[in-house]
């Protein structure tokens, strides 16, 4: 069993994810994982990027909580160590927020960070 404490997700994220698998599933297949992923580029750096995956890679980090799968590559999850995935939904707008003790700085954009 992989190690969840390397990369976590909030209640309110694992329902959001569970909600959107759901409704992406093929009939009769598995539902999509989300994919979360750290990319080189935007205005800080590094930037978050969130996709659904039908077929995670064998080398993937896989986080189950409830009917919610998140999968995270090798490579992302060593800037994503320790973080947690959150699901926010206000007035100014829905999204999935990471918070990473690892980015030392981030842009407003809120997807964008810095590791120094």
């Amino acid at each position: 069993m992989p190690d969840q404490t390397l990369f976590a997700l909030t209640d309110r994220a694992a329902a959001r994810i569970a909600e959107i698998a759901g409704a992406q599933s093929a009939p009769g297949g598995p539902p999509p994982a989300l994919r979360v992923a750290v990319l080189a580029g935007g205005c800080s750096g590094f930037q978050y990027r969130f996709d659904l995956d039908h077929a995670p890679q064998p080398d993937d980090l896989v986080i189950a909580q409830g009917a919610a799968k998140v999968v995270v590559d090798p490579a992302s999850l060593d800037l994503l160590a320790g973080a947690e995935l959150d699901y926010t939904d206000e007035l100014m707008g829905s999204h999935f927020a990471v918070r990473n003790p690892n980015a030392k700085s981030a842009c407003g954009c809120g997807t964008s960070f810095a590791i120094d």
